[in-house]
């Protein structure tokens, strides 16, 4: 007879990823896991597998649940650079304040973690980065049809300045910087972008 699960596997998950989020993969053991989510070892290795599995499955969740909407609604969303602000603005907000105030970004920490020479860590990483530079990309094309870009911006690589822009605020957050500065640096980066005079 098959062994019936007595918890939720995404609730135990959600766990996990802000484990993982907050301390990193290389800091966190598996009994700190098991402490967190309510479960024994053998539980956790029977639904999810090894420690690298486990932070995979954070990982991968993370950018699904977290990052992959807020990118999907800045491609979409038809106002060009007020839509750039308010990614930053939000960025910075869930950043520097709530219950996630100085934890920065999974995906970001990643770049910087002992893990992320694993390939599949590193396809969540590259997939990510792609999906976060088109997005600023498609807002920023928006833009350039609204006339609210300078004649000399070139999109495609303003847009990788952008993508760097969200890493740095991610990591200076995830540092201790203030909203304030890190609003400041966002302003004066978009207002460099606007047509002068």
């Amino acid at each position: 007879m098959p062994d019936i699960k007595h918890f939720d596997p995404d609730t135990a998950l959600e766990r996990v990823e802000e484990l993982f989020w907050q301390h990193g993969a290389a800091t966190t053991s598996i009994q700190a896991v098991a402490t967190a989510t309510g479960l024994n070892r053998s539980s956790l290795y029977a639904t999810f597998g090894g420690k690298r599995e486990l932070y995979l499955a954070a990982l991968r969740r993370y950018r699904r649940l977290r990052a992959e909407p807020a990118l999907r609604l800045l491609a979409e969303d038809e106002r060009g650079l007020p839509a750039i602000e308010e990614f930053f603005t939000q960025l910075v907000g869930v950043r520097c304040t709530g219950a996630y105030a100085g934890w920065g970004c999974m995906i970001v920490n990643a770049h910087t973690g002992t893990d992320r020479q694993d390939p599949d860590v590193q396809a969540v990483l590259e997939e990510h980065h792609r999906q976060l530079r088109d997005s600023m990309h498609a807002a920023l094309e928006t833009a350039r049809r609204r006339g609210q870009l300078a004649d000399a911006t070139d999109t495609a690589t303003t847009a990788d300045v952008l993508a760097l822009l969200a890493y740095g605020v991610n990591l200076r957050s995830r540092a201790g910087a203030d909203a304030t500065t890190l609003r400041g640096t966002v302003t004066a980066a978009l207002d460099a972008l606007r047509p002068q005079g």
